[in-house]
């Protein structure tokens, strides 16, 4: 069941809604590998190495979550630094999904593995109903609504348990585990726009319960805990159809959430907004249009086939004004203002898998570039922390597309660029 929005960008467009689950998946929940030793060529014994250690775990409530440590970091991702004086911004991607749950299309799993040949960590928003079984949805009380009910539907229990394994290898493997929130309610009548502070609070409590006790719930008792405090790792959302950002972000700075991507912005800077880091959905072109839309695949749906099935004969079109649209946006971000680059999704497949197709293109071409990270939103919060305020403040005075005219260094100084050495008098080389 889908729910749709209304912002206008050129055109009345529509934006992120998130679709129930499609069904459950038929892998097996988490996986153990035997260790010793295997025979290898002419039958000869192979040394196996000995495994790593394990991670000390300290169960949670009923042992759905533990804490197990800080959180592994992707094999060679930085840490992040204060840039230096005159340095160029790496370039920042970063690639989320709503209403993250597996399913029989399998695309949660699938794009973890995208993930990891490419170099990126992602954000997964998940839906907290996807962790609740349909026979106990009496237990979700949403905000102006009849308890029990749901506009995405909810899981059962071999739904939750795929569930419970992808976001366990996420987190494992570097990724964030966001939240999408519950029930997906939008528009008048009880939407999330109508939502007060206190509702906001209660539908964040909730989330989060259906994830602390989905051992309880599903009476899966014998399978692994998440490996994280989902007290501790909850630092920021998106809220469904992009509604209810104020009262949303109110609520979220009291219970300690550090950013929202709730807004729409262009291709700029992020600042903060009531003490969260802001960093909105963004506007990119629309090949062949004379409009923008955002980063997101649902938006490109609505305006190419109305949000409903189009004809298989525009599948392919469609999916490549979809990677195109994303390129230029990075292309003009990458080559002039470096502002990160916020791109939003669901494991869907509409029009043929066509967008599921368009973003993998886009995180193979972006990804693997020199000076490019494609990070979660709590790695990209990291990096803005960490920065000189003052050069924040400079870096937001570029507009969408902009370069710096005297070139990085001279922008990030305040001072010319220096000449390359040994030739006095010599212009700067090219930023």
């Amino acid at each position: 069941m889908l729910a749709t929005h209304r912002i206008a960008a050129g055109v009345a467009l529509a934006a992120a809604c998130s679709a129930a689950l499609a069904g459950c998946g038929t892998g097996d929940g988490a996986h153990t590998r035997g260790t010793g030793s295997r025979e290898g060529a002419y039958g000869a014994k192979e040394a196996v190495p000995a495994p790593a250690p394990k991670r000390a775990v300290r169960l949670i409530g009923d042992g759905s979550t533990a804490y197990t440590g800080p959180q592994p970091a992707r094999p060679g991702q930085p840490r992040p630094e204060r840039l230096g004086p005159g340095r160029k911004p790496p370039q920042f991607v970063v690639f989320s999904w709503d209403g993250a749950g597996e399913d029989s299309q399998k695309l949660f799993s699938h794009f973890r593995e995208v993930a990891k040949a490419n170099n990126a960590t992602m954000t997964y928003f998940l839906s907290g109903v996807y962790m609740l079984p349909g026979e106990k949805r009496e237990l979700y009380r949403p905000p102006r609504h009849e308890p029990g009910r749901s506009d995405i539907g909810f899981n059962d229990v071999r739904g939750v348990s795929d569930t419970v394994a992808q976001l366990r290898g996420a987190w494992l493997e570097g990724n964030e585990v966001g939240t999408h929130f519950n029930g997906h309610f939008c528009g008048p009548d009880g939407g999330v726009g109508e939502w007060s502070v206190a509702d906001w609070k209660s539908e964040i409590a909730q989330a989060k319960a259906f994830v602390k006790s989905w051992k309880t719930n599903t009476g899966l008792a014998d399978q692994e805990p998440l490996p994280f405090d989902y007290e501790r790792e909850l630092v920021g959302g998106r809220t469904p159809c992009l509604e209810g950002q104020e009262n949303f972000m109110q609520a979220a700075r009291e219970l300690g959430f550090r950013y929202d991507t709730s807004g729409v912005t262009d291709q700029v800077w992020p600042r903060k907004k009531n003490g969260l880091w802001d960093l909105s959905m963004q506007l990119v072109p629309v090949p062949g249009r004379a409009f923008e839309t955002l980063t997101m695949d649902y938006n490109f749906y609505a305006n190419q086939s109305g949000a409903r099935a189009g004809a298989p004969a525009r599948h392919a079109y469609w999916g490549r004004q979809f990677r195109d649209g994303l390129l230029k946006g990075f292309e003009r971000a990458f080559h002039g203002n470096r502002a990160p680059l916020i791109i939003g999704n669901h494991f869907e497949s509409w029009n043929g898998g066509a967008y599921m197709r368009a973003v993998e293109d886009t995180i193979k071409t972006v990804c693997t570039k020199a000076e490019v990270r494609c990070v979660s939103f709590r790695e990209l919060a990291d990096w803005l922390d960490a920065q000189d305020p003052e050069t924040l403040d400079r870096l937001r005075t570029l507009k969408v597309g902009q370069a710096p005219r005297e070139g990085w260094t001279a922008f990030l100084t305040g001072g010319p660029a220096p000449a390359p050495k040994g030739v006095p008098g010599a212009p700067a080389a090219g930023q």
